[in-house]
């Protein structure tokens, strides 16, 4: 699945727009280097994402393509 999808879908970020641009902007990295919204996520990685003096850091759980909101948060854990 397509980064910034997953981004979305996770509910991470709120839009994938946002999330894209936050790829282009170099903001996101998959185990410890920059990535384009094109990458391919898969179930181990992790991921960090920088939003002004907040960093976040997540494992990758699943890559489901549907996910209601109350599951979204067992698609990923926070390190």
């Amino acid at each position: 699945m397509r980064l910034d999808k997953w981004l979305k879908v996770s509910r991470l970020i709120k839009r994938r727009t946002v999330a894209n641009e936050a790829c282009d902007n170099g903001r996101v990295s998959a185990n410890g280097r920059p990535v384009k919204a094109s990458y391919d996520v898969k179930a181990g990685d992790v991921l960090e994402m920088k939003f002004g003096e907040k960093m976040i850091r997540v494992e990758v759980l699943s890559t489901a393509d549907i996910v209601g909101k109350a599951e979204a948060g067992t698609m990923y854990r926070q390190l």
